[in-house]
């Protein structure tokens, strides 16, 4: 059997290259949540399969973001690691609200381009969508890199929408794995709240 060999999973038509990117990908989200930078080792090897499902699917924007998280992540390891105050650990933070329009700016800016890019370079029949939920991850993932508390949020709303585009694209099991990233995503809204509130207890006064 080869790993884009189709095969019924309880029911669901999926493939073996599609269930180990699914639970390298759940494995990500949850070392993410409980803030262990091991989690990018996982990220950047789930990006690497997904990067396959996604060409494969015809969801091109999609399959080169994951190739930019494989970069993300290795800034993104480096900054857990070393990007606070005198190169130690970075702690969690909230987003000022300049941080918000920068943001919110990078969001429009890159559902632009990529979705320009999209429909004019390629056959993808979702151009707009796909511009705008590959946009919204990159901005997910620059703040997850920074330990803002915020990047649950943005995460919350793209992986919804994404449960949608992958229904319509038929990856029924990457649509139930965003479904759950929803849960694990405000699981972890509620799980860097509490600790950034421990960490500001635990500063003397």
């Amino acid at each position: 059997m080869s790993i884009d060999t189709p095969l019924s999973l309880f029911g669901l038509s999926t493939t073996p290259l599609e269930l180990l990117s699914f639970l390298l990908s759940v494995l990500t989200v949850w070392l993410n949540i409980r803030q262990n930078h091991w989690a990018w080792l996982f990220s950047i090897l789930a990006s690497l399969l997904y990067a396959a499902v996604f060409a494969d699917a015809r969801l091109y924007g999609d399959a080169g973001l994951q190739f930019v998280f494989v970069a993300v992540s290795v800034w993104g390891w480096y900054q857990w690691l070393r990007g606070g105050d005198q190169h130690r650990p970075l702690q969690v933070s909230r987003l000022a609200r300049s941080g918000w329009l920068v943001m919110a700016v990078a969001w429009a800016a890159g559902f632009f381009v990529l979705s320009w890019f999209l429909h004019r370079y390629t056959d993808t029949d979702v151009p707009h969508m796909d511009g705008f939920l590959t946009a919204g991850s990159l901005v997910g993932q620059f703040l997850l890199s920074r330990k803002k508390i915020e990047n649950w949020l943005v995460w919350i709303a793209v992986d919804v929408l994404y449960v949608g585009l992958y229904l319509y694209k038929h990856l029924t099991l990457t649509a139930m794995l965003y479904a759950l990233f929803v849960v694990m995503a405000a699981a972890g809204w509620r799980s860097w709240r509490r600790s950034q509130s421990q960490d500001r207890d635990a500063v003397p006064a």
